[in-house]
């Protein structure tokens, strides 16, 4: 492709398009995290100011449940000193800078990664148009790949920083482009590769290559006059390869202590977490995930080393959890185990850094399960951010899988949360666990549209026991963090109801398929429910009240703002958490009584 052709998709049409409708949701998620308070102007309408009050804002808007600002992107009016502007997001952001706490360091990366955000839904917007119905229909990686919007409240939620826009086409999950992975040989005293107990280095390596790759890889390594006995193969995001590890890391592979081998046999696709990768080849091989060192929402995506080191522990640990616990069992859910993992330390980097240092991130893999050889007939897999999709035209996805269902809307979301609420409430109430659960990291199991269970994902670098002092076996105690009792339930109030929830519901009202107090009524029945059937919890779920009048309105966007290089240290998941006073609960209502 010719440098003209690789930008065909900013078009001033595609741009304005592209604007309006991050302008839309900045407007929407910055006002629900109180960054911004718009003025009434009258029924239905708002006006929010710049810092200096010399632009306006006007638009329409509905505000929902859990302060849900449902504004209407047709609607927004910019004007400055009576003239109208055509709405521009980084525009947005530098006229409300001050009230968004955009540091002089944070604002011109932040504008950066919105402007990456924004060329990202002009390149959705240049693709053919696929109806909700259509892509509900659709297979499992059309689905993933056909996803037209990120995380649900990140306003800069596909900045990518690192990838040009030839690397874009090719690697970002929209563009849905099949890669081959490189491979290389990574020297045995710098590398530590780690697995369940029931595989081995050798095993995986033979289902994953094939006997005709390995003595390729192998010949190439006798051919420089190197011992293959010393080396592990590595797999690595081809942008890692070229970007990264042939530069930062020239002296070891000058020092042979990495030897590219090239690339292997099975082609892939990028998933929407852009550095993890579906087996297109064998759809029933393993997810590959990569260090990237690619700044995105809020993280540099590389991988460390010292982490990889405990993941297939923790995911053996956690697959025993939900098989010896019968209320798990009985809803269905199963975990997608990382099975291996492999890290390689940069020594000269590790003695000039902290154990925080994207450079201790740049060369570590896993391979995670499929979920498809363990999939029942008739059914097929969807992501869960699918739920929120909406097409070209604003149709639902999840309309169109209630349709597809012939359920009652308020019968399809009992369904949807028996499989996917109840195994996040048992997990806190019996075990102290949260999960990651936002839509990335969900895959649903489908039967007529209905979703019958629920798979989740991306374990050991997401997962987190509340108790310092649990009772863990040694290789999996990292998962332990100091949680205040306060905060516990949080896990559930702000990443299930508010980053997820909180749409799903608005999605289905506005479009008239469910009200949003009969969507809440159905989630406080699935809770009430699952607490009549756990009554030995009973204690802890007065402790953590799911029906509390009230809870804390934890910010995503604020912690992005604040630090948009490193969010959350994951060791600490509580230290960061960014707070603006409370939201009315909508289970409180349907509290059970007595």
């Amino acid at each position: 492709m010719n440098a003209s052709a690789a930008v065909d998709h900013l078009t001033p049409e595609a741009w304005a398009t592209a604007n309006r409708l991050l302008v839309r949701k900045a407007l929407a998620e910055f006002a629900h995290e109180r960054l911004i308070t718009p003025e009434p102007t009258g029924p239905g309408q708002w006006l929010v100011r710049s810092d200096d009050a010399a632009v306006e804002y006007r638009f329409a808007a509905r505000r929902l449940a859990l302060d849900h600002w449902e504004v209407d992107a047709d609607s927004i009016v910019r004007r400055r000193d009576g003239a109208d502007l055509p709405p521009d997001a980084v525009d947005l952001c530098v006229e409300l800078r001050g009230a968004l706490g955009l540091t002089d360091a944070i604002l011109p990366v932040y504008l950066e990664e919105i402007t990456s955000t924004l060329a990202g839904t002009a390149y959705k917007l240049a693709k053919p148009a696929v109806s909700a119905a259509e892509l509900a229909a659709a297979g499992f990686q059309a689905i993933e790949t056909g996803m037209t919007e990120g995380h649900p409240c990140f306003v800069a939620n596909n900045g990518r920083l690192g990838f040009g826009v030839h690397e874009y086409r090719a690697y970002a999950p929209e563009a849905a482009a099949p890669v081959r992975l490189l491979w290389l040989a990574a020297h045995r005293d710098h590398t530590t590769f780690t697995c369940a107990d029931d595989l081995d280095y050798d095993t995986l390596m033979r289902a994953e290559l094939g006997e005709a790759t390995l003595a390729g890889f192998t010949g190439t390594l006798t051919g420089l006059g190197l011992d293959p006995a010393d080396y592990l193969f590595v797999p690595v995001h081809p942008w890692q390869w070229w970007n990264k590890l042939a530069v930062t890391f020239a002296g070891e592979v000058a020092a042979r202590r990495l030897v590219c081998l090239g690339e292997g046999p099975d082609e892939y696709l990028a998933q929407q977490s852009i550095r993890t990768f579906f087996n297109v080849s064998d759809p029933a091989k393993h997810y590959v995930k990569t260090a990237l060192s690619v700044l995105n929402m809020g993280f540099m995506r590389g991988l460390s080393a010292a982490y990889m080191e405990a993941t297939p522990a923790i995911n053996d640990w956690l697959a025993g959890l939900i098989e010896g616990d019968p209320v798990l069992k009985r809803t269905g859910l199963s975990i997608i185990r990382e099975r291996a993992a492999i890290g390689y330390r940069h020594r000269q980097y590790e003695a000039a850094t902290d154990r925080y240092s994207p450079y201790r991130k740049m060369l570590a893999a896993l391979w995670r399960e499929s979920p498809v050889p363990g999939l029942e007939p008739g059914r097929r897999l969807a992501t869960m951010a699918s739920l929120l999709h909406l097409d070209r035209d604003g149709r639902s996805l999840a309309a169109a899988l209630i349709d597809e269902s012939g359920l009652a809307p308020a019968d399809w979301l009992r369904r949807y949360l028996d499989a996917y609420l109840v195994p996040l409430l048992h997990s806190l109430y019996a075990h102290d666990l949260a999960f990651m659960p936002h839509g990335e990291n969900v895959i649903l199991v489908l039967r007529d549209g209905v979703v019958e269970r629920v798979v989740f994902k991306d374990i050991a670098e997401e997962i987190v026991v509340m108790d310092p002092d649990a009772d863990l076996p040694e290789r999996v105690r990292r998962i332990r963090a100091a949680v205040p009792e306060d905060e516990k339930i949080l896990s559930i109030f702000t990443d299930v109801f508010d980053c997820f929830l909180r749409h799903l519901s608005a999605t289905l009202h506005t479009r008239g398929v469910l009200d949003q107090a009969e969507f809440w009524r159905t989630v406080a029945a699935c809770a009430a429910d699952y607490a009549a059937m756990v009554p030995h919890l009973a204690d802890r779920m007065r402790r953590h009240d799911l029906f509390a009048p009230e809870f804390t309105l934890s910010c995503l966007n604020r912690l992005q703002l604040r630090n948009n290089q490193q969010m959350v240290d994951l060791s600490d998941p509580s230290a960061a958490l960014q707070f603006a006073g409370t939201l009315v609960n909508p289970l409180a209502p349907y509290a059970p009584r007595g």
